[in-house]
């Protein structure tokens, strides 16, 4: 059967910059809502209860019209649109793949640009969203990384890339319907644009919202964060988050990975090693996950796969391995699949999961290590022709 078209929907939604004078409830915590409510107003003895009310309004409903938040006085939903707004990002485009992949272009404040990717899987899917916009940490097989750093999105911008995909999957519930436990977002990974360790706070608050069960309700057994290897942040991160751990290995030696991933300059495999160790006791974990991406002819050896086995004996782990997703300049090649094959056979052999990652959405760049906001590309693609 010959493969679906691909689609690029113009989606268009209301701007959502801030509002002069009104604070945006998307992204903060609880307790920061809670402190919110009391400064615009809201008597202290009726703060907490205030709380719950806007809070399911805003993460169980999905609701942006404060005027129909019908549990709440008309006096005081005046009140709340006096002083506050609700804002997620505005989706400039929706990019479908063949196999089901939606990619979403997203603007934020400033009109700087994210994307974000929702990957189906049999009636469930995982969202991939970004932390920052562009990246700094220049690894040279990441198209991401070719992108500079603009600033870090906000909680409220991460969580709204979680509220945008539910809105166009439909995924909200009907007020008085019965509770389906089903989900079409069923897992987030923060594996999108940026290095999430680079914006501990703001990631913390985002999934603290994202994780709080009278609302979008993962748990974070459901949500793993991907770091490069920000070594002093990763116990953090097992105390304040304790969600899964992903790290972007993709190397066996400190010469290869210095190569790879910059970052390792600064702390290198040993560091990193080391603080991963503690992980799964710290944040009472699963497994770590150790992505790899394969590369022809750069870490794809059997002396590799050896090494690599050898390197994280000790450690809760299974190894994701990741046909590297080719785009327009990159310096390397997808490994073969027979080389593939025999590198996860070695790993298999010692005992850790080795799954092949199937590449999705590689017709609309949005494969892992290929997301690049579309204005970014465009401004490349101007330079590159006027020079």
């Amino acid at each position: 059967m010959a493969d679906a078209p691909i689609t690029q929907d113009l989606v268009t939604l209301p701007r959502t910059l801030p509002q002069e004078g009104r604070a945006n409830l998307v992204g903060l915590t609880r307790p920061q809502l809670h402190a919110a409510l009391i400064a615009a107003g809201t008597p202290e003895k009726q703060a907490k209860m205030r709380t719950g009310q806007v809070w399911q309004w805003l993460y169980h409903w999905g609701l942006r019209d404060f005027a129909a938040m019908t549990n709440l006085s008309k006096a005081y939903r005046a009140l709340l649109a006096e002083h506050f707004t609700i804002e997620v990002p505005e989706v400039v485009s929706r990019s479908v793949s063949a196999d089901g992949t939606r990619k979403y272009l997203l603007r934020i404040a400033g009109g700087h640009e994210v994307e974000a990717v929702y990957i189906p899987e049999d009636g469930r899917g995982t969202l991939c969203i970004s932390s920052q916009v562009g990246c700094t940490l220049t690894c040279s097989f990441c198209h991401t990384g070719t992108q500079r750093l603009v600033r870090n999105l906000t909680p409220g911008e991460i969580v709204g890339q979680v509220m945008v995909a539910r809105d166009d999957l439909g995924e909200w519930p009907e007020r008085g319907a019965p509770r389906v436990e089903t989900r079409l977002v069923s897992n987030i990974v923060l594996m999108g644009m940026g290095e999430p360790l680079y914006n501990f706070e703001n990631v913390r608050d985002a999934m603290q919202v994202v994780m709080d069960s009278e609302g979008l309700s993962l748990s974070r057994r459901r949500i793993t964060l991907s770091t490069s290897g920000i070594v002093p942040e990763i116990a953090r991160t097992a105390e304040e988050i304790g969600c899964l751990l992903a790290v972007s290995f993709h190397a066996t030696t400190d010469d290869v990975r210095d190569t790879l991933v910059p970052i390792n300059r600064k702390w290198n495999i040993a560091a990193l090693l080391e603080a991963l160790r503690a992980y799964p006791r710290l944040s009472n974990s699963e497994r770590i996950t150790f992505e790899y991406v394969m590369l022809k002819g750069v870490n794809d050896s059997d002396a590799d796969a050896r090494r690599l086995v050898q390197l994280i004996a000790g450690i809760p782990a299974k190894i994701n391995l990741i046909p590297f997703n080719e785009w327009p300049g990159a310096p390397y090649e997808r490994s073969d699949p027979e080389r593939i094959e025999a590198f996860a056979d070695i790993v298999h052999k010692a005992g850790y999961a080795s799954p092949i990652r199937t590449p999705r959405g590689e017709d609309i760049m949005a494969a892992c290590g290929q997301l690049k906001s579309a204005s970014e590309r465009a401004r490349k693609g101007r330079r590159a022709a006027a020079e």
